[in-house]
């Protein structure tokens, strides 16, 4: 897993390119990205709670979309930083489907040192691919 940040996308932005053998690989480096672009040490956060994240979407992209809206959500209305764990992806019907545990704790200043507000993930130049080496994502978040 891998992920690549670009400052020179816009001031108002933070972009990164996320990377994993397999999908859900991807969906954990992407998960990970998102929340490293809020909190400088992704160490500090330990398991004190969980929640099971759940979303049926028609496209790999809008599964992905979806799972970061939900960090941000958390981080947002319960003050939870949370990481991404046991991915599932099937596909039922038209749909694929994601399953995953996330893992974390209430924000503390004094030990998750915060970079930026994430407000939101964007559509800007959003992606999900697979490539000869795995798979890849572009994700624009709007801090």
């Amino acid at each position: 897993m891998s992920d690549t940040y670009f400052e020179e996308e816009a001031a108002a932005d933070a972009a990164f390119r996320a990377r994993g053998p397999t999908r859900e690989a991807l969906f954990v480096a992407a998960a990970d990205a998102t929340l490293n672009v809020m909190v400088e040490d992704l160490e500090s956060i330990q398991a004190v709670t969980t929640r099971n994240i759940h979303a049926e979407e028609s496209t790999c992209e809008m599964l992905l979309f979806n799972l970061l809206q939900e960090l941000i959500y958390y981080k947002d209305a319960q003050y939870l930083l949370l990481r991404v764990s046991n991915v599932s992806i099937t596909e039922q019907g038209d749909n694929y489907v994601l399953d995953a545990e996330a893992y974390g704790e209430e924000i503390d200043p004094t030990r998750h040192p915060l970079n930026a507000d994430v407000k939101a993930v964007t559509m800007y130049r959003f992606s999900v691919a697979e490539r000869d080496s795995g798979w890849e994502a572009y994700v624009v978040l709007d801090i």
